[in-house]
């Protein structure tokens, strides 16, 4: 007779959020901002963002029923189910590609850090399966200076405070498409420094490299190092950082025997898959006044100022049913 076989395989994460959960994220993230901030869709979109990357850290990591999603799957639910961002559900598509068009223009900065011996530098990986090498880096806030947003990001990513190595006129920056990213190069980092990130599911790895190695193979200039690494995000600052190199630099050190070279500093235990974070929270763009409802936001809706009056009322309403 035949044994019953009993399956182990954990439970399918096939659960969306519920409705419950999803008037919370709301709540939080969207309607308790200043008005400021529900000004532009462009401002609801990054409050929008938050309020995934908390629901994908927190509410879908202490419930293993509940879906992962993508922001585009997150963001339609949330559409659907906030009563102040349902009327425009018939725009989202228009909304969304604009949003994302909008986010690979939002200035970024970060940091290049070398060690001692001014050989090494320190990248970190990205979370998603595939994911290339970069410098710490990440999109600026509203209203914040670059330095500032470099020492954040930095601290984000690595778990390792710049401040107090940080010089305001030591940067690299160059234009990736229409994204300015500027990078301050921080020297004297020693090799044995602890690093680990502080935020989750945007980093699974960190690690030293030498910058010999980082050279371009061949004339692919743009993708991969002559040691295999994917280095779109690098490759940019390479040809410039080795000009700054080239000039004297003071308290360099020999390179130790027993260097760490390539080495992993930190790597995420669960590996690299899952969905990647930032912190990102550019200016708002002010618009003018609320668009008639039968035309929409459709491919202008930065111009679109939303109805914070509506959403009040909304609120109102809902809370009196």
């Amino acid at each position: 007779m035949a044994g019953l076989h009993r399956s182990s395989s954990s439970p399918t994460r096939n659960v969306l959020p519920p409705q419950e959960l999803l008037d919370d994220l709301c709540s939080r993230f969207v309607l308790n901002v200043p008005q400021e901030d529900l000004q532009s869709f462009e401002r609801i979109l990054f409050l929008v963002e938050q309020a995934h990357w908390f629901y994908e850290d927190n509410s879908a990591e202490q419930n293993p029923l509940l879906k992962s999603l993508s922001l585009r799957e997150f963001t339609s639910l949330m559409f659907n189910s906030c009563v102040a961002l349902r009327p425009y559900i018939g725009h989202i598509d228009d909304i969304y590609k604009d949003f994302t068009s909008y986010k690979v223009r939002v200035p970024v900065s970060g940091a290049i850090i070398l060690d001692e011996s001014y050989e090494m530098c320190l990248l970190v990986k990205g979370w998603k399966a595939g994911a290339g090498w970069s410098f710490p880096r990440g999109k600026k806030n509203k209203d914040e200076e670059d330095h500032t947003c470099a020492i954040r990001e930095v601290l984000e990513e690595t778990g390792f405070d710049v401040s107090k190595l940080l010089k305001r006129d030591d940067y690299i920056e160059v234009t990736i498409g229409q994204q300015r990213v500027r990078l301050y190069i921080i020297t004297g980092v020693k090799e044995n420094t602890v690093f680990a990130p502080l935020t989750k599911k945007e980093i699974s790895e960190i690690s030293w490299h030498r910058l010999d190695e980082l050279q371009p193979a061949g004339n692919d200039v743009i993708s991969r190092g002559a040691n295999g690494l994917k280095l779109f995000m690098v490759a940019p600052f390479l040809a410039p950082l080795k000009a700054w190199l080239s000039k004297p630099q003071p308290f360099a050190s020999q390179k130790s025997e027993t260097s760490t070279k390539g080495a992993s500093m930190w790597k995420a235990k669960n590996g690299s898959s899952g969905v990647t974070t930032s912190t990102e929270n550019p200016s708002t763009k002010p618009g003018s006044e609320i668009q008639p409802a039968d035309a929409g936001p459709g491919k202008s809706f930065r111009n679109f100022r939303f109805d914070y009056a509506y959403i009040l009322r909304s609120m109102e309403i809902a809370f009196s049913d």
